[in-house]
């Protein structure tokens, strides 16, 4: 780090970008960039966990730095660097995304500046974000660098129009010494992991051991477009295992119970949920002969969860069907 910093500074005072510096990055669909800003570095992720700062920095009593809280989430994960022009200031560029921020329905989750970040904010940003060459260029790793003892800080969290949760994290470094100012942005979205890559098949009889030692069973296979109650094809399996623990257990009534996870508006959840329900019941009638006057449809949206909502991890397993004994 010493050699790189005497190298850098020889470089002082760079010019800006004349344009963005890394090949196929651009800005994230959801936030437009900071005016005259260039992109200097860029990553992009169909599906990651990301541990996300969202309180002070501290040490504790064993001297091992954390904070006071840490947001951890899974799902498409992009982050940017930007170098923005010394004219503009911190304030400035923070300033117009909160209120950005703001009229998109984000709330602000967290936010500091300069010591109310804690003790060494700055180093930790830089270190564990801006290393392993993430920034395209030495001139342009300059801004986070000389800046970093005096950023700016903001975490917001909301819900896109489809109803897909978003957290934003914003860390901002001023010019300094006649140097370009820097920012990072990280954009995490509730986005469903691709499913279908590991198969998990739950058969007619562990179903039926299932209910007989709780009274229902959860099911993972029978799938469903977003927002939608239309039974998709991959269901195949999962819709002949409940057909088969249906047609050997002729005296089995259940309610096919419709599950979902806690995004978007409860109203519109609940009625999807039982839409998605009698879509099920429908299809185990018409393609398996299941006499229907065994089955039952219910939607309750997300009043039975049985994991946390607050990462797509629990909200994958709060989307279910699930077949409950009369």
């Amino acid at each position: 780090m010493l050699v790189c910093g005497a190298v850098l500074a020889s470089a002082a005072y760079a010019d800006m970008p004349a344009k963005d510096t890394v090949k196929g990055a651009k800005d994230h669909p959801l936030l437009s960039r900071f005016t005259d800003s260039k992109i200097v570095g860029y990553d992009f992720k169909e599906f990651d966990e990301v541990t996300i700062p969202a309180g002070k920095r501290v040490v504790d009593k064993s001297g091992k730095p954390g904070f006071e809280n840490a947001l951890t989430l899974e799902g498409r994960y992009t982050r940017i660097a930007y170098n923005y022009p010394r004219t503009r200031s911190a304030v400035e560029v923070m300033r117009n995304y909160q209120a950005a921020l703001e009229k998109a329905g984000l709330k602000t989750v967290f936010t500091c500046a300069k010591e109310t970040c804690g003790e060494n904010f700055g180093e930790y940003m830089y270190d564990k974000h801006m290393g392993h060459n993430f920034i395209d260029g030495g001139q342009q790793y300059e801004p986070f660098i000389y800046g970093r003892h005096d950023d700016r800080y903001l975490v917001a969290k909301g819900t896109t129009a489809d109803g897909m949760l978003v957290h934003v994290a914003l860390w901002v470094v001023p010019p300094t010494e006649n140097r370009n100012g820097g920012f990072y942005i990280q954009v995490v979205e509730g986005k469903p992991m691709e499913s279908g890559k590991v198969s998990v098949n739950l058969n007619a009889a562990d179903m039926a051991k299932s209910i007989a030692a709780e009274g229902k069973v959860a099911v993972y296979g029978v799938y469903f477009d977003t927002d939608k109650s239309d039974v998709k094809p991959e269901s195949k399996a999962a819709l002949g295992e409940m057909a088969k623990l249906l047609q050997q257990n002729p005296q089995l009534k259940v309610f096919v119970v419709g599950h979902t996870d806690n995004q978007g508006a409860l109203a519109h959840n609940v009625e999807l949920s039982q839409k998605r329900a009698d879509a099920v019941i429908k299809t185990l009638a018409t393609d398996y002969k299941v006499d229907a006057r065994r089955l039952a449809a219910k939607g309750v949206a997300s009043y039975a969860p049985v994991a946390s909502n607050d990462a797509d991890a629990g909200r994958q397993k709060n989307r279910r069907v699930e077949l409950v004994k009369q």
